[in-house]
């Protein structure tokens, strides 16, 4: 008979999907490290830890494919002696969980997105309201996520969020000055700021939007010295915004807002309570107001009832507009949204074939962009080494999603997790090649 080795427990916390999950990712390793329990975010590669939870997406059929398989592998590492404890936490969990329970029974609890106590409790660790804002960070120590609300009150038809992280509920700017405080402390130069929805953010709390309220605040904060701007909404925009971006020199000129189409049947079908004519309207005042801003944003294609013509008026749309980058989701039917009312009438193969040509006219804006930045001298955060070159970013990209810019490594000397002065030398539609100034 086997007999098994006493040794402590170890867990390990594997994070699928969104930024959003990374922070709650962070915050659990925090609460079970302060609980005496040893724990470290993993990529679940030789790994010794005995347990695991993974923290999982539900927000799309392609994400709810990977959390469902990550399941599996480990509830198969479970049945063979591997581990031996093995919990499912977040956004798929959240959704599904009376239907996990019965086709995935391996796992020996799932919980929702607001039940970190419950999980805690299986580790007899308490929740210490003490510790929010301290976090344990899986990015690189120069740059974290900061979020500051959660929940959204948005009515998109074609999005499941709400349903899976309820209502908003912002942070108080007290708390995020603190943690931002905190993340200085600790090494972080670049806060990104993420939520559901970044232009609600203070209307519960302060009755009033308070994003700007907030900027003023965490501009203030020492050590940190790039604010950046993710997920903004169109629809009743707060134009002070834009005057806190140009009154803070700490906020990237920088917006991440997902504008999702450009057509106005299909913003109506999505009811994204904006039309084409004011989101064109909205961008002009952006960029009159901050000429050198970097837009981001992201498109839905193959929405049911998506005719040729709409996807013309957003290919059109796109060309017009010139967005510095561009995402693309092909539709995906979500049970319990209001779009799931509607037929998914777009073949799969022609919304791939719209996302690759939505994505060649981008490619060709990016280009351009791209190759008007040789010649210029652009501040660069290093963010890592690798394959012979220091690989890094300006104030306009963010980590992950947005262009990087490499400089070579032989004969440099630059400090990952510091700046450079980097003049621009050649580029491609998504990288930029530099070399110091």
């Amino acid at each position: 008979m086997k007999t098994r080795t006493l040794r402590r427990d170890k867990v390990d916390v594997i994070t699928l999907g969104c930024s959003k999950n990374l922070v709650d990712s962070e915050v659990l390793v925090s609460q079970l490290q302060h609980g005496d329990v040893q724990a470290e975010h993993s990529d679940g590669n030789n790994s010794d830890s005995n347990i695991v939870i993974i923290n999982t997406c539900g927000f799309i059929d392609r994400a709810k494919e990977e959390s469902i398989n990550t399941i599996l592998l480990y509830a198969d590492k479970k049945e063979q002696g591997q581990i031996d404890k093995l919990y499912v936490t977040g956004c798929l969990s959240q959704r599904y969980k009376d239907d996990l329970e019965v086709e995935i029974p391996a796992v020996d609890g799932y919980f929702g997105t607001l039940e970190m106590p419950q999980l805690l409790a299986r580790f007899n660790v308490d929740y210490k309201h003490e510790l929010v804002g301290e976090r344990s960070i899986s990015t690189p120590q120069h740059f974290a996520y900061l979020k500051i609300s959660e929940g959204c009150n948005r009515t998109c038809s074609f999005c499941a969020i709400p349903l899976m992280r309820g209502g908003h509920i912002s942070r108080t700017i007290d708390s995020l000055v603190q943690e931002a405080k905190n993340l200085a402390k600790v090494g972080v130069k670049e806060l990104i700021l993420i939520a559901q929805e970044l232009t609600y953010y203070g209307l519960d709390i302060y009755k009033k939007r308070a994003l700007a309220d907030l900027l003023y605040a965490l501009n203030e904060v020492e050590g940190i010295e790039w604010i950046r701007l993710h997920y903004a909404y169109p629809s009743k925009f707060p134009l002070e915004i834009l005057d806190a971006i140009n009154a803070c020199d700490k906020v990237c000129k920088y917006l991440d807002i997902p504008f999702q189409h450009g057509a106005n049947a299909i913003l109506d079908a999505m009811h994204r309570q904006v039309t084409r004519e004011e989101q064109v309207e909205l961008i002009q005042k952006i960029r009159a107001k901050i000429p050198n801003i970097t837009l981001r944003t992201t498109m839905i294609v193959g929405f049911p009832g998506e005719t040729e013509e709409d996807f013309q008026e957003l290919c059109d749309f796109v060309k017009d507009m010139e967005f510095d980058r561009l995402g693309v989701f092909t539709y995906s039917h979500e049970e319990n949204t209001t779009a799931h009312q509607l037929e998914d009438d777009v073949l799969e193969e022609t919304k791939q074939e719209r996302a690759q040509r939505l994505m060649q006219i981008q490619e060709e804006i990016s280009f351009q962009k791209n190759t008007n930045k040789i010649g210029q001298t652009f501040k660069v955060l290093i963010d890592r080494k690798e394959s012979g070159n220091y690989v890094g970013r300006t104030e306009f990209d963010s980590p992950e999603v947005d262009n990087e810019v490499l400089i070579e490594a032989k004969g440099n000397y630059l400090r990952v997790g510091g700046f450079a002065q980097i003049k621009i030398v050649d580029a491609t539609e998504f990288d930029l090649f530099g070399v110091l100034a």
